[in-house]
């Protein structure tokens, strides 16, 4: 007689299968849902005759899943032309690389960032390209995050993406890096393509005006200009992530979600882009609660940041949350003024005189932010642009570094002219003027120290008198 299976290894069986089970599902990682035209764009790119090509990875994170709306190939040097083929991944210009990038993403709105890199490559190559995209996601990362001035917040996600793409097969490995940690390894990730993926993005827009007072202190050199805005608006920076965001003109819970009250569409019908209003309330001044903690400087000179200046971000519509929506607000305030500002120091340094040295007041003007939109998207870019700077020039810039052609009539200019005022530190200071303010600085200290010591005084009255009226 035949036996049957036996019911105890059946259970055994299924038991194990359920646990292969779970751990795919451990170790499957973020899902990416891909814009279609990338894939077309990754298509044609890998029909060039190259042996490889490297670019970023632009778009969204959000707990849920993580959004791709565009691909950006690296352009050759000035020196190289679109013949140049190098034959090794070893050739990659990791310098060049990272340079693109931060140009890159002084492009982007609030809500938008560099996600990652890919590569293109032959077979040949197939077996040391997971080693050069590694490397390169983790010093892009670095790259454009060096100069912001806020820090990510606790539960952000903060895997990055690596594409590799195969120029013969057409074939995609898709994986993660957590850049926060130096020793991560390669997590697998799902990338899917979809239409439509930022069609209908919701998007935010405020206008801040801007009045920051930072005085130079007298020990300071006319070099560290830059680094003195820098201190300043780190301080601007602070009041800016301690605001308060009215949403068209309601202050909303945090962790409700944007869309919260709002009608929804019927039917088949396709749903609208809706745009929000944003005003930002700062504090005038600390509370009595905080402690003051102002400090007497002697300063030379001067700098004011002046105007009103546009801001945009940009939130997936699949369920977004409020806090996530002003955080993509928050940081394009504090980015658009600081990516300026560092705009106008490298013009200031490229087009100033050898050895000259600037000794009188100057005005000069912030460049001016425009946007132009994605073909097929709700989201638009922007740049920069100073006075003299024409539509065409600005045309240049979106082909360069974007490998988007935008048509002069879509490019918008946001806003008006912003001033910076710099008067600066005086070199020619004597040695009678160097005594002044030395003079000066230790009058200060001792004013400050006697404030203390009277206060302290008085403090000890006020007890010694409190003690012999309650004692008679």
């Amino acid at each position: 007689m035949a036996r049957g299976p036996d019911p105890s290894l059946l259970g055994t069986k299924a038991t194990t299968e359920a646990r292969q089970l779970s751990c795919k599902v451990v170790v499957m990682g973020r899902s990416y849902f891909v814009e279609e035209t990338v894939g077309q764009y990754l298509s044609d790119l890998s029909t060039k005759p190259k042996v490889y090509a490297t670019g970023l990875l632009i778009g969204q994170c959000s707990p849920q899943r993580d959004y791709v709306i565009l691909a950006v190939r690296t352009p050759p040097k000035e020196e190289q032309n679109e013949t140049y083929c190098p034959t090794k991944l070893t050739d990659i210009d990791e310098e060049w690389v990272t340079t693109h990038a931060s140009q890159v993403s002084r492009m982007l709105p609030g809500g938008l960032l560099v996600l990652g890199v890919f590569i293109i490559a032959t077979p040949e190559l197939a077996k040391d390209t997971q080693n050069a995209l590694r490397k390169l996601v983790f010093s892009v990362q670095k790259s454009v995050t060096k100069k912001r001035l806020w820090n990510f917040a606790g539960e952000e996600v903060l895997d990055r993406v690596v594409l590799q793409v195969c120029s013969t097969t057409k074939k995609l490995v898709c994986r993660t890096y957590d850049v926060q940690d130096a020793k991560s390894s390669a997590k697998p990730a799902d990338w899917k393509y979809q239409s439509d993926v930022s069609a209908f993005w919701l998007s935010l827009n405020c206008t801040v005006n801007v009045n920051i007072h930072i005085p130079l202190p007298a020990t300071s050199a006319n070099h560290e200009l830059e680094k003195n805005t820098r201190n300043g608006l780190t301080r601007w920076a602070k009041q800016i992530e301690e605001g308060v965001f009215l949403i068209n003109g309601q202050i909303k819970e945090e962790d409700a979600e944007l869309l919260e009250g709002q009608k929804k569409s019927r039917g088949n019908s396709q749903p609208s882009i809706q745009a929000f209003d944003v005003k930002v309330l700062t504090q005038l001044s600390q509370s009595s609660s905080h402690r003051s903690t102002a400090t007497v400087q002697v300063c030379r000179g001067s700098i004011n940041l002046k105007g009103a200046i546009k801001c945009r971000a940009y939130i997936h519509n699949n369920k977004p949350r409020v806090k996530d929506a002003i955080q993509a607000l928050r940081r394009d305030i504090i980015n658009t003024l600081s990516d300026r500002c560092e705009i106008l120091f490298e013009d200031l340094l490229i087009n100033e005189a050898p050895g000259k040295k600037n000794l009188k007041r100057e005005y000069h003007a912030l460049p001016q932010r425009v946007f132009a939109p994605i073909a097929g998207s709700s989201v638009t870019l922007c740049d920069y642009k100073f006075g003299d700077e024409s539509a065409g020039e600005i045309q240049e810039r979106f082909v360069e570094m974007l490998d988007q052609a935008v048509h002069a009539e879509d490019i918008h200019v946001a806003e008006e002219m912003n001033m910076v005022d710099i008067n600066p530190i005086m070199d020619n200071t004597d040695d009678v003027q160097q005594k002044k303010l030395a003079k000066a600085t230790v009058l200060l200290k001792l004013q400050q120290s006697l404030g203390v010591v009277m206060g302290t005084v008085i403090a000890v009255i006020a007890v010694a008198f409190s003690f012999s009226y309650f004692s008679d």
